[in-house]
């Protein structure tokens, strides 16, 4: 039995540790360039304006990736944390097709791509206490767990009974 304990040790440490490397990467990467884009550097600026974007939407962009990065760092606010991962998800992946269709090549993207990656593996390792309650948020806002309204609280969408 002692065995399986000690397996089962292992296991968490290695999952809390593939965790924290692949959070602490995202996380530096969303704040550095969150940073970048809203002092709107030349390279940057020079990136986006050659992807289509207007130079403005760098400093939107820098703030959500900042504010994401803290999401991802802080403790409790789980939904947040949530709102974060798909924050960063859409901005690598759409960072990623932004270069394929205005000419990069694919092996220009890898960084991208391996952020990405590292994006949905520490949400995947995410430990129990980082993740949302299941439905509670959906349930709390007066719904069902099949998606109906319930008689909770709030406006009952032209309801009469």
């Amino acid at each position: 039995m002692a065995s399986i304990s000690g397996s089962a040790r292992r296991r968490a440490h290695v999952r809390a540790a593939g965790y924290w490397t692949a959070t602490a990467a995202v996380a530096a990467e969303l704040a550095v360039g969150g940073v970048w884009d809203i002092a709107r550097i030349p390279y940057v600026r020079d990136l986006v304006t050659h992807l289509g974007y207007p130079s403005y939407f760098l400093v939107l962009l820098g703030t959500w990736k900042v504010l994401g990065a803290i999401a991802l760092l802080v403790p409790r606010r789980a939904l947040v944390k949530e709102w974060a991962y798909a924050g960063a998800f859409y901005t690598y992946t759409g960072a990623v097709v932004s270069h394929l269709t205005t000419g990069y090549a694919v092996g220009e993207v890898g960084v991208l791509a391996v952020l990405t990656a590292l994006t949905v593996l520490s949400w995947a390792l995410r430990p129990p206490g980082r993740m949302p309650a299941s439905g509670s948020r959906v349930r709390g806002a007066g719904f069902s767990e099949q998606g109906r309204r319930s008689a909770g609280p709030g406006p009952t969408l032209g309801r009469t009974s």
